[in-house]
C-alpha cells in the first residue's frame, strides 16, 4: 500500500496513516510518499510495523545509505543511513522533544550536537557483537525485530580494528555470539561466548586524564569520543567544587566518580554505588590512588535504601551536594529518585541512554521539587536511533 509519512517515532521509524490506524514505517522519512509492507500487524491489531520498499516522493534529507546491508529485510544493526548526518540529528532531537513533551509534561528545545572528530557517522564503534548463525557458523548481525543473521561482510560503523579482526570472513561453528572490543590505547579482545580467544582479559581506555581498566566485556561507552565528551558535560553542569560531597551512582568502571574525586579534592568525597562485581574490582583499580573515593557494590536501590553494608556511608542519608546519575536503559525509577532528592543535592547530572526512561524519571523528580535547568543531547551512535543525553536538574 501507499502511504505519506509524518513524523518521526522512537526506535527509528516514522508514523504514517492508513485507514485510521498507526503504522510504524522504517526506512522512510517524514514527508515522503512511500510504497510499504507490512512486516507486523494484523487486521485486529491497533497498529503495524512496516518497510519501506519503494520511495515515490523523497524527502531532501534522503542519501544513498552507505551500507549495502542497510535497507528493508537486511541488516537491522543502523535505523537512519538513508538519511544525512544533520537530519538524523534533527530526527533525534524531535524524538527527545516528543517524549519529553508526552511522559515529563515539559516543553524544551533540544539540540543533538556531534562528537568531535565524528565527520561521516562511520568507524566509529569499538564494541560489537556479532550473532552467528548456527547453520553456517558465519558471524553477522541481526535482521530488524529478528533471530535472522545477515552474514554482513564489512560493518561500516565498527572502528576499523574491529573489522580488522575479521570477525565476518571466519567460521564460528558451536558459538552464538562473537564480541570484539577494541580501546584507544591499542588493546583488543575477541571473546567468544563470553569467553576471551584473543587479547588479555581487560582493555585499558584513556579518558578525564587517567587510564581505566575495563574487564571481559564489561561497560564502557562505545564511541571513542563519548566518555571525554560526557566527563566534560556533567562537570560543566554540576561545576563541583573543592570540599563538596558527590555521588556517582551506576559508577561502572569508575569515569565519573574519577572526574568528580579530582574536582572535589581531599578536602571532599565521593561515593560510587555499581552493581556489577566484576566493575568495583575495576574501579578499585582504576581508583587506588584516591582514598576520599569509597566504592560500594550493591543494586543501587537497595544500597540507598539501606541495603549496604553498615560501614559504607550509603545509607546514612545524609546530605551530599551533586550527584551523577548514570542509570542503564530503563532508567533510575521512582524509588532511586527518591532517594537521591532526599539527600538534597544542590545538582543532579543525569546521563541517559534512552529518552523514554530520562522523562519519566524527570517527571518523578519534577515531583519531589527538582527541575530541569539544562539538557544537552549527543550523537553517540550516529547512524542508530540512539540518543545521549545529559540533564541538569537543581532543587526549584
Amino acid at each position: 500500500m501507499v502511504v505519506d509519512v509524518g513524523p518521526v517515532a522512537h526506535g527509528g521509524s516514522c508514523v504514517a496513516r492508513h485507514e485510521g490506524r498507526a503504522v510504524f514505517v522504517r526506512h522512510a522519512l517524514p514527508g515522503e510518499r512511500v510504497r510499504i509492507r507490512v512486516t507486523e500487524g494484523g487486521t485486529e491489531d491497533r497498529f503495524w510495523r512496516a518497510d519501506a520498499v519503494e520511495v515515490l516522493s523523497a524527502s531532501p534529507d534522503r542519501v544513498e545509505p552507505p551500507c549495502p546491508w542497510a535497507g528493508p529485510g537486511l541488516c537491522g544493526g543502523c535505523d537512519w543511513q538513508h538519511a544525512s548526518l544533520p537530519a538524523q540529528r534533527r530526527l533525534k532531537a524531535a524524538v527527545v522533544e516528543e517524549q519529553l513533551r508526552r511522559l515529563a509534561g515539559l516543553t524544551w528545545p533540544v539540540e543533538v550536537e556531534p562528537v568531535d572528530g565524528d565527520d561521516d557517522g562511520l568507524g566509529w564503534r569499538t564494541r560489537v557483537t556479532y550473532a552467528v548463525d548456527g547453520s553456517s557458523g558465519r558471524a553477522g548481525l541481526r535482521a530488524h525485530r529478528s533471530h535472522t543473521v545477515v552474514p554482513v561482510d564489512t560493518c561500516l560503523i565498527a572502528h576499523p580494528e574491529v573489522r580488522a579482526a575479521s570477525v565476518e570472513r571466519e567460521h564460528w561453528p558451536g558459538t552464538s555470539s562473537v564480541e570484539v572490543v577494541v580501546s584507544d590505547s591499542g588493546d583488543r579482545q575477541v571473546i567468544a561466548d563470553g569467553v576471551v580467544r584473543t587479547g588479555r582479559g581487560h582493555v585499558v581506555e584513556r579518558a578525564a586524564g587517567r587510564s581505566w581498566r575495563v574487564s571481559g566485556g564489561g561497560f564502557w561507552q562505545v564511541h571513542p569520543g563519548a566518555a571525554r565528551t560526557l566527563v566534560d558535560a556533567v562537570l560543566d553542569g554540576l561545576a563541583p567544587a573543592p570540599g563538596e560531597r558527590a555521588m556517582d551512582l551506576y559508577s561502572g568502571v569508575g569515569l565519573f566518580a574519577g572526574a568528580l574525586a579530582d574536582a572535589v579534592g581531599p578536602d571532599g568525597s565521593v561515593l560510587a554505588v555499581e552493581g556489577s562485581r566484576q566493575a568495583v574490582a575495576d574501579a578499585r583499580r582504576n581508583l587506588h590512588d584516591v582514598p576520599w573515593a569509597r566504592l560500594v557494590e550493591g543494586r543501587v536501590d537497595r544500597v540507598l535504601a539501606g541495603g549496604g553494608a553498615a560501614d559504607d556511608g550509603a545509607a546514612d542519608g545524609a546530605r551530599v551536594d551533586v550527584v551523577v546519575l548514570d542509570p542503564p536503559r530503563q532508567g533510575a525509577k521512582a524509588a532511586v529518585v527518591g532517594e537521591i532528592a532526599a539527600r538534597a543535592p544542590r545538582a543532579v547530572a543525569y546521563v541517559a541512554c534512552d529518552p523514554a526512561a530520562l522523562a519519566r524519571d524527570l517527571a518523578s523528580f519534577a515531583g519531589l521539587g527538582y527541575r530541569l535547568t539544562e539538557l544537552r543531547g549527543f550523537d553517540l551512535f550516529p547512524m542508530t536511533h540512539h540518543v545521549e543525553c545529559v540533564a541538569i536538574l537543581r532543587p526549584g
